[in-house]
This record gives C-alpha cells, sequence and structure tokens, in this order.
C-alpha cells in the first residue's frame, strides 16, 4: 500500500511599496517570540508542570530535576532507579541513552505517582527502554514499580522511544522504538513487524502496568500491551483535548518523517512501507502476507527528526487554538499545524530566522507555551506573544 501523499500549505503575505496587504488580526497581534525561562540543562527531553510555577525536568544526559520557575531553582530529585544507562555518548556519540519522558499521574495530588521512562543497562548485555512508575514526595521517588522493560536488551545505542502520554480514557500510552541503525541487520521477520518481539511498538496499560481488556488481539504470540506496530523511533505521543485522538510524531531514515493518529491494532509499517528511503540501500524486506498497512497523517520531504509535539489550548495566540505544535531536532524547526478531523489543513514553520535543536513542547496549566531545546547548555524557554 503506497503512503498518502498531502501537499504543504503555505502563507504568504507581500507587498509592493504600492499596494495594501491583508494581514489577520491574530498576526499582528500575537507575534510569537521566544524568552528563556532556564538554562544550563543537560540535553532535557521533558517536562511535567507540577503547577503553574513548578515543573520536574528530565535531562538526557543527567537528573530528573525539580524546577522553580519563579526563582530559578534547581534540585536533583533522589532515589532514580540505579539501573540508569551512564554511558551517555561516552561510546557512541549517537548514543540516545538517557533519561527520557516524565508525566505527573491525573490524581497526583491525591496520590503522588510519577511515570518515567529511560535506558536502563544490564552488566554484560546492553540497553533497553524501561519505564516505571513511582511516588515522589521532598524531592525522593520511593516505591518503585516497573511497568515495561522492552526486552531484549541489546548494545545498539539508538531509537529508544520513550515518549508517554494519557489517554482520555485513563489509560498509558507508550512508544518503544526498534533500535537497529541499519536495516540491513533486520532478523528474518523485521523487528517492529514482529509481534513477539517488544520493540518497534505502541503499548497501551493501565496505570498499575496491568492489561485492559479491551485492547487489540494480535494473536497468541503478541507480547502483553501490544496496540500498534511497525514502529521505527517515536518519540512524541500526545492526546488531542477537542477529540482525544492520539497523535504520534515518526523518525525516517533517509526523511520519512512522519505524524500519525493512532489506532488500534494499526500497523504503521516500518520497514516494509516508508514514505522515504531506507538507509540500507541492499535491504528488500519480506513480502508480508494478508497485512494492511495504515498511512501517516502528513509526512515531510526533508529531514525535520520530529519530536514530543503538543496541542495549543493557551489563549495568548487566539490563532492558534486547538493547533498542534511540532518540534524537530534536525534544522531546529518548529511547525504549526492547523487539523480538521484527522486532516491537516494548513502548516506554518515558525521561527526560521532563529533555529535551534527542539525535543520537547510543552503547555502549563495555565495555557503559557514552553520548549525544551536539544542542547549541552539546554534551555527551557517559553513562547510568548509579543
Amino acid at each position: 500500500m503506497n503512503k498518502l501523499v498531502i501537499p504543504l500549505a503555505v502563507l504568504l503575505i507581500g507587498c509592493s511599496q504600492n499596494q495594501k496587504s491583508y494581514v489577520p488580526k491574530e498576526i499582528t497581534s500575537a507575534i510569537p517570540t521566544k524568552h528563556i525561562v532556564i538554562d544550563s540543562l543537560n540535553h532535557p527531553w521533558s517536562i511535567a508542570f507540577l503547577s503553574n510555577e513548578e515543573a520536574l525536568v528530565s535531562e538526557k544526559d543527567g537528573n530528573l530535576l525539580h524546577i522553580d520557575l519563579n526563582s530559578k531553582e534547581r534540585r536533583v530529585i533522589k532515589g532514580f532507579p540505579t539501573d540508569l544507562t551512564d554511558s551517555i555518548r561516552a561510546i557512541h556519540f549517537g548514543d540516545n541513552s538517557g533519561i527520557f519522558e516524565v508525566l505527573i499521574d491525573p490524581d497526583f495530588k491525591g496520590n503522588k505517582w510519577v511515570y518515567v521512562s529511560y535506558a536502563a543497562k544490564k552488566a554484560g548485555v546492553g540497553s533497553t527502554t524501561k519505564v516505571i512508575r513511582a511516588k515522589l514526595q521532598n524531592d525522593s521517588l520511593y516505591q518503585h514499580e516497573t511497568l515495561l522493560v522492552a526486552e531484549p536488551f541489546t548494545r545498539e545505542y539508538f531509537h529508544y522511544g520513550g515518549g508517554m502520554t494519557f489517554g482520555a480514557d485513563g489509560t498509558l500510552y507508550i512508544t518503544i522504538g526498534e533500535r537497529l541503525f541499519w536495516e540491513r541487520d533486520e532478523p528474518e521477520i523485521p523487528i517492529a513487524q514482529d509481534v513477539s518481539d517488544k520493540r518497534g511498538k505502541i503499548y497501551r496499560i493501565n496505570l498499575d502496568g496491568s492489561i485492559p481488556e479491551n485492547n487489540p488481539d494480535f494473536g497468541p504470540n503478541a507480547v502483553p500491551g501490544l496496540y500498534a506496530m511497525g514502529i521505527r523511533a517515536a518519540q512524541g505521543i500526545i492526546v488531542e483535548p477537542k477529540t482525544g485522538n492520539i497523535w504520534f510524531s515518526e523518525h525516517g531514515t533517509i526523511q520519512g518523517d512522519e505524524l500519525n493518529v493512532l489506532k488500534a491494532g494499526a500497523n504503521y509499517g516500518w520497514p516494509n512501507v516508508t514514505s522515504g528511503k531506507l538507509r540500507s540501500q541492499d535491504y528488500t524486506p519480506p513480502k508480508l502476507e494478508d497485512v494492511t498497512f495504515t498511512s501517516p497523517v502528513w509526512f515531510w520531504h526533508h529531514t525535520v527528526a520530529p519530536t514530543g509535539l503538543a496541542f495549543y489550548t493557551g489563549d495568548e495566540f487566539p490563532g492558534w487554538k486547538n493547533n498542534l505544535i511540532v518540534p524537530g531536532l534536525s534544522r531546529g524547526s518548529l511547525w504549526r499545524f492547523r487539523v480538521e478531523d484527522e486532516v491537516i489543513k494548513s502548516v506554518e514553520e515558525l521561527f526560521i530566522d532563529d533555529r535551534v535543536r527542539i525535543r520537547k513542547v510543552r503547555q502549563s496549566p495555565d495555557g503559557k507555551l514552553y520548549i525544551l531545546t536539544d542542547e549541552d547548555n539546554g534551555k527551557l524557554i517559553q513562547i510568548k506573544a509579543q
């Protein structure tokens, strides 16, 4: 099945000296600008707001931090699991190991649960993506519970996934990457197409780690919690507040970056179909019988490396209401998508004169929009209206 090609909608506003141009009020009154809130972060990956003034920030190359956005005070959260990988970029420059997503329970005030995904190590074997929850009190994690370990542990340092979101149905959705760099290293049945392999999948579990009874059925050999498959390297996943739909971003190899809407039981095709090209030109995926692949809602014709996306519901940018905001690592891009009924209606690339690698977009409880930059001197930046 061929991937769906959707044209890019671009808004151009211009005029000669003798012409007048119409500029929408939403643009003239709400021009986005960047304001640094916190810097000196070590490749920050995710942020979870405890309140409008306090947040937890995960550093891919560092710690889980408690940050006061007003005083700028930061404190390291103690009690993090001891199996966190400690060889970040020491062995291979492209090593993606570290701490990934951090979420707070919808009932955090009552139960104090925090959910974290990270690269866990196993001595002499390698690493894999692991998801835990623990209670947070006095800047310490305790009562750890393991929710998912994406075995097998391997020596590949790539494509852990680690994106998480709470669904409107009260369950937890988790993205797990397939971990390979070269397609030629695929086994006879590609990892992402093998229902018995935990890698290259999206999971849906209850908050205590148990499996919902209404999950799709992938057969007797399927790994527990499997919700969708055919995933290469999905990091960002988010619920659309207006509809309850779940959107996720996907990294391609040579181009092939995508936005998808998550469907129960769907197969997103990797590596058998892609909107880009395979890295191993000599690799041909095996033909799969009786398989239907789900096409992306959107894909780019150049490399973007989309990451932690968010839907904007604030009031500071009225013209952005319910728009999907998507950051990118490659070229340091930030995109705004107008979405209607799972269809991309228009696209705008923001800050094209001020590019920086962006790992995550998040909105605070009071509607403020923030981004996290993926740098040695990483920053938490608020997007404000000029």
